[in-house]
């Protein structure tokens, strides 16, 4: 029998998951089927259980959702207890609801493709929402040098600094506490979506350092237009989007597909 899965958002048209995982199921003989849900603000909760009683048996889940994903959880894993918010669902055999957050895995799993050092190095992450605390666990699991955090609301970059302060050196601050260069910038808010530069120095990156944007599009973000005149090598968020997705699809299919023609595929299709 065919087993459903989908992606919650809204607006959630532009996905690219459904796309994503029709190839992952292609290459791996997997039988499912996988849609695009824009759930109703108001109600996510009741998207998903509409969702499990049509025979759903898990789910991606992007923004606007992803709190409201971790609060209706009867089980959470690490690491999405860590992050406070869920991007995969998945349905146990007894019914009860399991999730997990796949992002900050998506993040480290591109760098290491892309051959991008975090051992040792010293990274600097721009933002404090949700998609920054879900990617600090594992990138200090990578043992970097040390780890600065960067918000135009200091405190709340203070507060997230805190709060993984046990896994390694790890500070937070606002953007006039930067000093110093770093080998691997992040630039984990959604500015780039509305055209914004974070407010960095110029001399923010050291000799052939990364700029890495977690936001991707047809054209390369603003950040990383600002960052490669000023030396950086440059990646967008297209390979975490394949390596999250590759993730969370061996959750629930217990297979682990290859993401580089994914990312070939994908990549075309943005005609980059």
């Amino acid at each position: 029998m065919t087993q459903r899965y989908c992606v919650f958002g809204h607006p959630v048209g532009h996905s690219k998951s459904p796309l994503i995982h029709a190839e992952f199921a292609h290459q791996t003989h997997q039988t499912i089927e996988y849609s695009a849900i824009e759930a109703p603000l108001d109600d996510f909760a009741g998207a998903w259980r509409r969702f499990v009683e049509g025979g759903g048996r898990g789910a991606n889940v992007t923004v606007p959702f992803k709190q409201e994903a971790f609060a209706l959880c009867d089980t959470l894993s690490h690491r999405a207890l860590r992050a406070g918010a869920v991007n995969t669902l998945i349905v146990g055999g007894n019914g009860r609801t399991y999730g997990d957050n796949t992002d900050g895995m998506g993040l480290v799993r591109d760098l290491a493709y892309h051959r991008v050092a975090v051992k040792d190095a010293r990274i600097l992450v721009v933002g404090a929402g949700g998609a920054v605390r879900g990617l600090l666990e594992p990138l200090l699991n990578e043992a970097p040098a040390a780890v600065a955090v960067v918000n135009r609301t200091a405190a709340k970059a203070e507060a997230l600094a805190a709060d993984f302060s046990g896994l390694g050196l790890i500070t937070g601050g606002g953007f006039e506490t930067l000093a110093g260069s770093y080998d691997l910038v992040i630039n984990g808010t959604s500015a780039s979506l509305s055209g914004d530069l974070p407010p960095l120095p110029d001399d923010v990156f050291a000799k052939r350092a990364w700029a890495y944007d977690m936001m991707y599009s047809s054209e390369p973000t603003v950040f990383l237009q600002w960052a490669g005149p000023r030396g950086a090598r440059l990646l967008d968020g297209l390979g975490m989007l394949v390596e999250q997705a590759a993730e969370s699809f061996f959750l629930w299919r217990n297979v682990r597909p290859e993401t580089s023609p994914v990312r070939d595929l994908l990549r075309k299709s943005l005609d980059y």
